[in-house]
């Protein structure tokens, strides 16, 4: 004897092997035995052979008609077994019984199921709706395909041209569109980004990368509404300084100027001037809020993204010329010793002279012009005081490093001719080394300004946000703890309001530090244990890592662009570990696929076979092992 049953929405036909009141245990073809309930089974018969009886009851089911079933079906709720009797006019084999159960089951739309073996017809409107969706569904399914075979053929489908920008970051997974593109993926065996190509979503990978940078961060632009910034600073008193600031030609936000003044021989006094948006971005403001939305200026190669509106940029700049608001540092110092004297800390105005340009001094203030002092030097009233106490300073923190500081490394300033997202544009790679006088005076003296300011807002008691690294670990927090790679007690990013918003949260700080001293914890916008600030750290953090990844992604793209324009077919580069190589000759690192096991700095060369600008790698093999020296390690 032998029995249909339903398991888990199939229907199985095996042999029964034995009986209990409530369940049956059966067994198959292949000898598995399985229990089941009486309550699940159809009915029993004695032939044919299940396989048997399976299979010709679907051929059969194929062949009988769904609207005539319909047609005849009792209005009621009915059992299958019994309508099989009056649809064949004759007692049904078992054959016909369950081919009759399999085309019931097979449409939903026009029987509704009520139980085991157990159907009812749908009422014609229903049935109508469901058809109509059901053909709607098939339409559909077919347009989908439709689109997936032109994209499989290398034909974007004019429907999909408007939202194909979106499927890498912003994606409907629930549209047509997304389901053919995502069809087409899968059946080429490809990625989204390189069928996007292929497909002209987008004309060439640079416009895909910053596409998918600004949707996914800036979906409404980059650009901010139109403000007026408050009028502030101006009952601030005048400082009688002479300042000069150092920048790239491309800096548009000045934020920081140096001064030095003469008090008695072999006595200075140095000023650090930082530009001071604070006083006209108060904690929770509009402009505080957009600052903080974009937490620093996003920079890559010809383009910035700003963190304040340029209308506040322009009127907070130290543009030369211009009496700015600004908060300033005084040192007292004496150059002989270096030792620093007295410091003090002011809210004023002030008017740079001039603002000084790398590009155009850089080959006229050099190594050899400072250690002359008979040599010719642009500036040398400011430069060489300023000069003087700045290796004072290398010397200190070096002794609390415990070794000197390595700053041969080349740095590389990105120069496009052209657009900034055009790949035609040409790229020019300018090497600067990071100990060039200029780089390395700005650098001390923003070193200095950022922990003494740190020292201050401590010594009143004033929380700020600190950058530290105890034991090789860099983290920021809201604690004055040391800075052992810089060698200093503390650190507080506080130099770059106009760009970075932690600085802008710092110098609300130092305000009501310089303006109310030891009371200042009382009137400082954030209070010491202040939840925000911890909050505001985190953020930071994500969002700076982010702004770098782009900007490193982008100069990575520009390093091969380069590589393409200067029509190079061979590069040396120098081993870092294992198969990683950096390129000598651009701030390009690369895996080289196959590399033996060299030593650090052996110095090899690579051919060049072809970049990748999507992927943003460097298609390259071994040529061969050079014997000459390596570079000094950077």
């Amino acid at each position: 004897m032998y029995v249909l049953y339903e398991d888990s929405g199939s229907f199985k036909a095996e042999k029964i092997f034995s009986e209990s009141d409530s369940t049956l245990q059966v067994e198959a073809e292949s000898g598995k035995r399985s229990k089941i309930k009486k309550a699940n089974v159809l009915f029993n018969f004695e032939q044919p052979a299940p396989a048997e009886l399976l299979q010709q009851a679907h051929s059969l089911a194929d062949t009988l008609e769904i609207d005539f079933l319909w047609e005849c079906a009792p209005q009621e709720e009915f059992e299958a077994v019994q309508f099989a009797h009056d649809y064949f006019g004759h007692p049904p084999s078992a054959i016909e019984k369950a081919a009759l159960i399999f085309a019931l089951n097979a449409q939903p739309a026009y029987f509704h199921r009520r139980g085991k073996g157990c159907y009812r017809p749908a009422p014609p409107e229903i049935l109508q709706a469901a058809l109509a969706a059901i053909e709607k569904k098939q339409k559909q399914a077919a347009q989908q395909q439709a689109w997936t075979d032109q994209m499989v053929a290398g034909t974007l489908p004019v429907e999909l041209t408007e939202v194909a920008n979106t499927f890498l970051t912003r994606p409907d997974k629930n549209s047509l569109h997304w389901k053919a593109f995502d069809a087409a993926v899968t059946q080429l065996g490809t990625t989204a980004e390189t069928l996007l190509l292929k497909l002209g979503a987008f004309p060439h990978a640079l416009a895909l990368h910053h596409d998918r940078f600004l949707s996914t961060h800036f979906p409404k632009g980059t650009h901010f509404a139109p403000i007026e910034p408050p009028q502030v600073g101006h009952d601030l008193p005048l400082a009688e300084v002479e300042a000069y600031s150092v920048d790239d030609s491309s800096t548009f936000e000045v934020d920081d100027a140096l001064s030095v003044t003469q008090l008695e021989p072999g006595i200075v006094r140095i000023g650090v001037h930082i530009a001071a948006p604070a006083l006209a971005v108060p904690r929770d403001s509009d402009l505080d809020r957009l600052a903080r939305s974009r937490m620093s200026t996003v920079y890559t190669p010809g383009h910035k993204i700003p963190m304040l509106p340029m209308e506040l940029i322009e009127r907070f700049s130290l543009d030369a010329g211009e009496t700015r608001p600004a908060l300033s540092l005084y040192v007292t110092a004496n150059l002989e010793t270096g030792e620093l004297l007295g410091s003090d800390t002011r809210l004023e105005r002030i008017q740079v002279r001039e603002n000084l340009r790398h590009d155009k001094l850089d080959d006229l203030i050099t190594e050899e012009a400072v250690n002359d002092p008979a040599a010719p030097l642009p500036h040398a009233h400011w430069f060489r005081p300023l000069w003087t106490q700045a290796m004072h300073l290398v010397s200190q923190r070096e002794q609390i490093r415990g070794k000197p500081e390595n700053n041969n490394r080349i740095d590389y300033t990105f120069l496009l001719e052209g657009p900034h997202d055009d790949p035609d544009s040409r790229i020019h790679l300018v090497p600067r080394r990071r100990n060039a006088p200029l780089d390395r005076l700005v650098a001390e003296y923003m070193i200095l300004a950022n922990s003494q300011w740190g020292g201050l807002l401590a010594s009143h008691g004033v929380p700020g946000i600190y950058r530290s690294q105890q034991a090789g670990r860099v983290r920021m927090s809201t604690h004055a703890l040391p800075h052992e790679a810089i060698g200093v007690p503390q650190y507080a990013w506080s130099t770059s309001p106009l760009r970075r918003y932690v600085d802008l949260i710092n110098q609300r700080q130092l305000i009501s530090a310089a303006e109310h001293g030891v009371s200042a914890r009382l009137v400082a916008p954030f209070k010491p244990k202040d939840a925000d600030l911890y909050a505001i750290i985190g953020a930071f953090d994500a969002q700076y890592a982010t702004w770098n990844e782009h900007q490193s992604a982008m100069e990575r793209y520009w390093c091969l662009r380069w590589i393409r324009q200067q029509g190079l077919s061979t590069v040396t580069a120098s081993v870092l570990r294992d198969d990683l190589v950096r390129l000598e000759n651009a701030p390009l690192v690369t895996r080289v696929p196959g590399l033996p096991p060299l030593e650090r700095g052996q110095r090899i060369s690579l051919d060049v076979l072809g970049t990748d600008e999507l992927a943003l790698e460097l298609i390259c093999r071994l040529r061969d092992i050079q014997s000459d020296p390596a570079p000094a390690a950077d």
